[in-house]
């Protein structure tokens, strides 16, 4: 895990504690980026490339560094600004340089504005410190009182370990309840006391004290454009965002790994980032990487101690990329792989045992990877660390594009609210073709179009106080969806400003009634200016970008990077400037993607490029849950969920036995709920078996943490 760290000092009150003073308590293994009373700290396996500092000075130009240097000695003036920028950002030095001067007075939208995936800390003179967070949330920061300041990272779990926070069993059951409505999950994390900046915010720090304020408005900072104009500036965003990081070259990987590679197990986003990726051409290895590699090359060992001179050779051929599937090639990835794109070196992975979901559960679970915050991503971590570890130093995947992409079904309640009520037509007949072919006549022609047509209706008129109020009471009286039915009636659950998640029908009553009780002091604060399907899409990205953080976490290979380009600042804003009936016509990100490919120059795709019949998901899941049986058997037999009283042991303990018998049919939804069961349990035992303090030198003695505040 890499995390960025500090803290600002204001004044300690009477009676602080001196083991929650600065002095001599710093992060492990860290590397000071600079120091003072306020310092900062870069924790983990950062590439030189992704530190980048700049600092000016009153009377000078700017002076920008990269990797790590030794802090600058000079001591600062009120007058002096520094910016640090960590991640994967495509500006140039004087671009940084330029966005720090900007910066000095006052505007900072312009340093989110980058290609890459970054964070920035932009410090001014001695005592004031803002940190930016990315649109979607999948480069958070976290900030918590101590030391009579505030302590910030870029990780929840240090800063817990900082003050030895309990965790928040309240904010688990929110999580499990309602993983996308931010009525019920705050700005809290799973750490008491630890609290999340909101995406597309700044935070700032000023004689020690922190301040929430929104660089970007979501409901108001891109109007909707034309579709043309909309598809070219996506187009630009996708392919500049893919660029920078296929001509950026990476640090050589023992491993023996390519320096490239690209994900082809998830459809069409991940081929259209492959395809991208293939038109650019790859830097350079570097000189002295090559260098030895030649005189490895070139040694003959006749003799002891000699060599011979390597003949002179042509221009080599263009470094392939690995494209990586897991199991039978998909259709889409076929198209990918087609002649005319010989740089993707293709693998196929064998999906054997240990590739399935829920692998390894019959080990200690205590033993896999401890991640900053839970997700589903916890099963299936042995899945995908098979297909990053056989993909390249820098892995590039397709994550974030449904969420970036689609139209929620909520925003047919927008098309409604704005007079647009003909637009409607073709999701809701998509909706309707899709359900006549799987219930039947009745049910597709007649009953889908009126269920989905009169919840947009409602949701497009229902205060925003009686919708949270409507849903404190359904989960109170246990009234959650299954996720079954029709693809209407599915869509029709999710036409509500708050909407239960999978896992919400296995909490305990006593959690249900913890997280209704949010909901109900969430309906008495302002509702949100932006209209309900706009802002249930961009908590389903935040969500999503929370996922890909865990996944990163738990699968990412040392000295390897996943990329996540959908997951980007231009390209979140490129996205937003889509129309919404362009949004939810049916096939919309296949044509989407495919239009992208035609602007960035690849024409020889066919017009149902994307659109064909997709592979069966949960075949893998089912297939996981009955080979890791026993193990989940024993890992709910005094389960640390139960005894922070959070689920309903018995319902959860016969719904896993049902999921180990292949002729009981379950939902996609029901498979997912399981998955946030057993990775929260999974994720609680990891934390509880950890010792505190681990990851800072200078704390008191250790202690565990509590389950319960």
């Amino acid at each position: 895990m890499r995390w960025l760290t500090g803290w600002c000092t204001g004044t300690p009150s009477a009676g602080t504690p001196a083991h929650e003073t600065p002095g001599g308590i710093a992060p492990i293994a860290a590397r000071p980026l600079w120091t003072g009373p306020d310092p900062l700290w870069a924790v983990g396996d950062w590439r030189p490339a992704e530190i980048r500092l700049v600092t000016l000075r009153p009377g000078a130009a700017a002076v920008v560094s990269t990797g790590p240097t030794a802090p600058d000695q000079a001591e600062d003036t009120p007058a002096t600004s520094r910016l640090a920028v960590l991640g994967h950002c495509g500006a140039s030095d004087a671009e940084l340089a330029a966005g720090l001067a900007a910066a000095r007075g006052g505007a900072v939208r312009h340093l989110t504005a980058w290609p890459g995936s970054y964070t920035v800390v932009l410090r001014s003179g001695t005592r004031s410190t803002l940190l930016l967070t990315d649109l979607a949330g999948a480069q958070p920061v976290f900030h918590t009182p101590w030391g009579g300041g505030t302590a910030y990272a870029t990780a929840a779990l240090p800063l817990a370990d900082l003050v030895g926070a309990p965790l928040d069993t309240g904010h688990l059951a929110a999580r499990l309840a309602c993983p996308e409505s931010p009525e019920a999950l705050g700005s809290g994390t799973p750490y008491l006391g630890v609290q999340r900046v909101p995406p597309g915010h700044v935070l700032g720090i000023r004689g020690g004290r922190p301040y929430l304020s929104g660089y970007d408005d979501p409901a108001g900072s891109e109007q909707p454009r034309d579709e043309a104009p909309a598809v070219r500036e996506l187009t630009r965003a996708l392919l500049e965002s893919v660029r920078s990081r296929v001509r950026t070259t990476p640090t050589p990987d023992r491993a023996g790994r390519t320096r490239l590679g690209v994900d082809l197990s998830y459809g069409t986003a991940s081929a259209t980032v492959a395809l991208l990726a293939a038109a650019v051409p790859l830097p350079p290895v570097p000189t002295a990487v090559g260098a030895r590699a030649a005189e490895a090359a070139a040694r003959s060992g006749a003799v002891k101690g000699s060599w011979a001179r390597a003949a002179a050779q042509g221009p080599s051929a263009p470094e392939q990329l690995a494209a990586v599937t897991l199991g039978e090639t998909e259709p889409t990835a076929r198209l990918a792989l087609t002649p005319d794109t010989p740089r993707l070196r293709h693998t196929v992975l064998d999906p054997g045992p240990d590739t399935l979901p829920y692998a390894g559960l019959g080990a200690d679970p205590q033993t896999g990877r401890l991640t900053d915050e839970p997700g589903p991503e916890l099963v299936a971590a042995a899945r995908a660390e098979a297909r990053f570890d056989a993909g390249g130093t820098d892995h590039l995947t397709g994550y974030g594009a449904r969420q970036v992409l689609d139209g929620h079904p909520a925003r047919l309640a927008d098309l409604i609210r704005a007079g647009r009520t003909r637009e409607l037509l073709p999701p809701v007949a998509a909706l309707a073709g899709a359900d006549r072919a799987a219930a039947g006549v009745l049910t597709g022609t007649l009953r889908t179009p009126l269920t989905v047509i009169r919840a947009a209706h409602r949701l497009s008129r229902v205060r925003y106080a009686e919708a949270l109020d409507e849903a404190a009471a359904k989960l109170t009286a246990r009234h959650v969806p299954d996720g079954g039915g029709t693809a209407g009636g599915r869509s029709a659950v999710d036409l509500a400003w708050c909407v239960p998640g999978p896992a919400a029908r296995w909490l305990s009553d006593e959690a249900l009634s913890s997280v209704a009780l949010r909901l109900r002091l969430a309906a008495r604060r302002p509702a949100p200016e932006e209209h309900p399907g706009a802002h249930r899409a961009r908590h389903a990205l935040y969500r999503q970008a929370r996922s890909f953080r865990t996944l990163v976490h738990a699968a990412e290979q040392p000295g390897q990077r996943l990329h996540a380009p959908f997951l980007d600042n231009q390209v979140v804003r490129a996205a937003r400037l889509l129309p919404d009936d362009i949004r939810l016509q049916p096939g919309a990100r296949h044509a989407l993607l495919h239009a992208v490919l035609t602007g960035a120059g690849r024409t020889d795709l066919p017009p149902d490029w994307g659109r064909g019949p997709r592979p069966d998901r949960t075949a893998p899941t089912r297939a996981g849950l009955r080979l890791a049986a026993d193990g989940l058997a024993e890992l709910f037999d005094a389960p640390l969920l139960a005894e922070a009283g959070l689920i309903d042991l018995p319902a959860v303990r016969a719904d896993l036995a049902h999921s180990a018998d292949p002729a009981t049919p379950l939902p996609p939804a029901a498979l997912a709920g399981l998955a946030d069961l057993v990775s929260t349990e999974l994720w609680l035992r990891r934390v509880h078996a950890r010792r505190h303090g681990g990851c800072w030198t200078g704390l008191p003695t250790p202690r565990l943490p509590a389950l319960t505040p």
